[in-house]
């Protein structure tokens, strides 16, 4: 093993053993110092980072640009440290941020839709395992990554608890669930277990041949979805993701309250806690996706305004 590709590794164990995951840092830093050892250079030089991380061409998205260059960096400081001869790449050689998503938040009839047509997926199990996992991201608001890496045993049917370990921020959190979605998951994992017996794997879902889902194709499968079932683009900001079910459950979970006529001020940090967001600042970000929303607490401040008067 080569000077940089030991410290390479070096760099990823002390930044994983100081809580950073780096799932995907791994790969991308091993590509670039084999792209330096190409380059016949014994250390990091900005010229050579800003090549590498442009690589993918004009038809990357510039946020996967920026990452790349991202990933550099924090080697390269790394770096620093014992080869003062490295060179740290500035900030903002690749733009870092586009506009933000707009949520698309999906209509009941629409998920309905989506998990109908997952089940027509082939084989059996395959269809089962898509339309229970885009019903549980529906119900409960996890990450993708969280219900993909989701194990049997954390699914606690006697307690009714979902258990998440370890997510993003190094968080672990139960999630009640309602009986009808223990209900769904218990069909699941009974017809999981009758068509993939003694899998082996620890995994919840198994979509086929006992295999762990892998999050690209979770994603393409979903793309594959939407389009079967005519979702597009609402604009270019706004098109269908996985990701939008979470956007789904926070919307109408905070819907539902102002309905209600709860105080959602004093719940938003159970809704907050629940999502695995640090603190409610990370959750307002869904009042914003929901026009109605944003309607009924102009009209609840109002109200308290005219009260107070």
């Amino acid at each position: 093993m080569s000077a940089l590709h030991q410290a390479a590794e070096d760099y990823l164990v002390v930044r994983r053993a100081l809580g950073s995951k780096l799932d995907h840092y791994g790969y991308l830093l091993r590509d670039f110092v084999a792209f330096l050892e190409a380059a016949g250079a014994t250390t990091v030089t900005t010229e050579l980072a800003v090549s590498w991380a442009g690589l993918p061409g004009e038809g990357a998205h510039p946020s996967y640009l920026a990452k790349r260059l991202c990933v550099v960096r924090g080697f390269a400081r790394h770096l620093q440290a014992f080869d003062q001869k490295s060179e740290v790449p500035p900030v903002g050689l690749f733009p870092s941020r586009t506009c933000r998503a707009v949520p698309y938040l999906y209509s009941d009839e629409e998920i309905v839709a989506l998990m109908e047509a997952a089940r027509s997926l082939t084989p059996a199990l395959r269809g089962a395992t898509y339309a229970t996992l885009i019903g549980l991201l529906r119900a409960t608001g996890m990450r993708v990554g969280e219900a993909i890496r989701l194990d049997r045993n954390e699914v606690c049917f006697d307690e009714g608890v979902l258990v998440v370990w370890k997510s993003k921020f190094a968080k672990s959190r139960e999630l009640a669930l309602h009986e009808s979605t223990l209900g769904a998951l218990r069909a699941y994992a009974a017809l999981r277990d009758e068509l993939c017996p003694g899998s082996g794997t620890p995994s919840f879902f198994v979509p086929r041949g006992g295999a762990r889902l892998a999050c690209s194709t979770v994603q393409g499968t979903f793309a594959h979805l939407c389009q079967e079932i005519g979702l597009k683009a609402r604009s270019e900001l706004c098109r269908p993701r996985l990701h939008d079910l979470r956007h789904v459950f926070a919307s109408s979970t905070l819907l539902g309250w102002y309905r209600a006529g709860l105080d959602v001020e004093a719940k938003l940090p159970l809704l907050s806690t629940y999502m695995g967001h640090r603190g409610p600042a990370s959750t307002y970000w869904y009042l914003s996706a929901l026009p109605e929303l944003l309607a009924l607490a102009a009209e609840r401040r109002e109200h308290v305004l005219g009260v107070q008067a």
